[in-house]
């Protein structure tokens, strides 16, 4: 009884599987037949297909900075925070200025002793030169009242060009905004000393500031692929949270030189978002896919179709029970189908693997 059971088990496998195939609408191939792949055709068909190339990228402003000051100081104020939005020219830090106001102090004393030696000098300037006029002094004596004329006027020009280094780097004690943005970070705390940035050193950065209005996706493309991809290509990025609704992109910049990057050797790519209104944060990693190409209601077989013989690609066409082999023209491809230019036409039937024997022309 058990064995039937098991007979009756096996004919209804069968019958469910001879059932699957005719619905399918294949043949079952014939015994002996040359052409064991018959059952695995495709017909050529009009569609349009888009080739694409699928990167990893990270997003970053297209405008960051580290904010520094110009000069050296304890950090008095402090008036931003990590994500505070800011306009141009807003104040963000005050740098102690004592030290600069007692060095101001300093030079306007210095600018009003360097005035009275200059009238003192001139008033002498003036009277040696109609005594020298009057040929009641030498041109000796009136030589040098006439230079210590002009070494007083040197000295007030050093006390008034000191007194403007003073109030320009008073004026850099307040550090402002430079252009609208997002504060992304701020690395001080009221109190502590800071270094300006100078030619000789880079200084303290006191914050990280960056405009979010327009975003970046920075990419490495393989150098295998490297000549696919062309600036102003459209591009689309997924977020690992949402990949349902990608953002636009473009992609704006190729490297010229290749560098190393996870030990492939390739080219950095930027690509810049074009939707005004999107969810991508600096610092996230998204996936790109690059257009590379489109082709509208082009013939169009699967890639599994197209076989390479030698430096030609074929296909095998059906007709009947006869299996040609026949050149073909191979225009853009993606992961599913391959777009015919030449060598095809719509409606013929071709097959997805290799036949052991291929009839017709080659």
């Amino acid at each position: 009884m058990k064995l039937l059971h098991k007979l009756l088990f096996a004919i209804a496998l069968l019958m469910m599987a001879c059932g699957i195939w005719f619905a399918l609408g294949k043949p079952w191939p014939k015994s002996g037949s040359n052409d064991d792949s018959e059952p695995y055709r495709a017909e050529a068909t009009r569609r349009s297909i888009e080739s694409e190339l699928t990167l990893t990228g990270e997003v970053a402003p297209a405008f960051q900075v580290d904010v520094k000051p110009e000069v050296g100081g304890k950090v008095k104020e402090i008036h931003a925070i990590a994500g505070q939005q800011v306009k141009r020219g807003d104040l963000l830090v005050v740098i102690d200025d004592s030290d600069l106001l007692t060095e101001k102090a300093s030079a306007e004393t210095e600018i009003r002793g360097a005035e009275l030696e200059v009238d003192k000098k001139k008033g002498n300037y003036e009277r040696a030169q109609q005594l020298f006029e009057s040929k009641l002094i030498s041109k000796e004596v009136f030589a040098n009242l006439e230079s210590d004329l002009l070494i007083a006027k040197n000295s007030l020009q050093k006390a008034e060009s000191r007194m403007r280094t003073v109030e320009d780097k008073l004026r850099k004690t307040r550090i402002l905004a430079p252009s609208d943005g997002t504060i992304l970070d701020v690395y001080v705390n009221p109190g502590q000393v800071v270094v300006g940035a100078a030619s000789v050193n880079s200084g303290t950065s006191l914050m990280n500031f960056a405009d979010l209005s327009k975003l970046l996706i920075n990419s490495h493309v393989n150098q295998m692929d490297y000549s696919k991809v062309s600036p102003g290509a459209a591009a689309e990025v997924l977020m690992a949270d949402d990949v349902e609704n990608p953002v636009r992109a473009q992609v704006d910049f190729i490297a010229p030189v290749a560098t190393v990057k996870s030990s492939i050797k390739g080219f950095e790519i930027q690509a810049t978002v074009q939707d005004p209104a999107n969810r991508l944060k600096p610092g996230m990693s998204v996936s790109m896919t690059v257009v590379l190409g489109k082709a509208d209601n082009s013939v169009t077989v699967p890639i599994a179709a197209v076989f390479g013989d030698g430096g030609d690609r074929v296909v095998y066409v059906r007709n009947g029970t006869n299996v040609e082999k026949r050149r073909v023209s191979v225009g853009i491809t993606n992961l599913s189908f391959a777009e015919i230019t030449a060598g095809l036409a719509e409606g013929e039937e071709i097959l997805l693997v290799e036949p052991r024997t291929a009839g017709g022309k080659s």
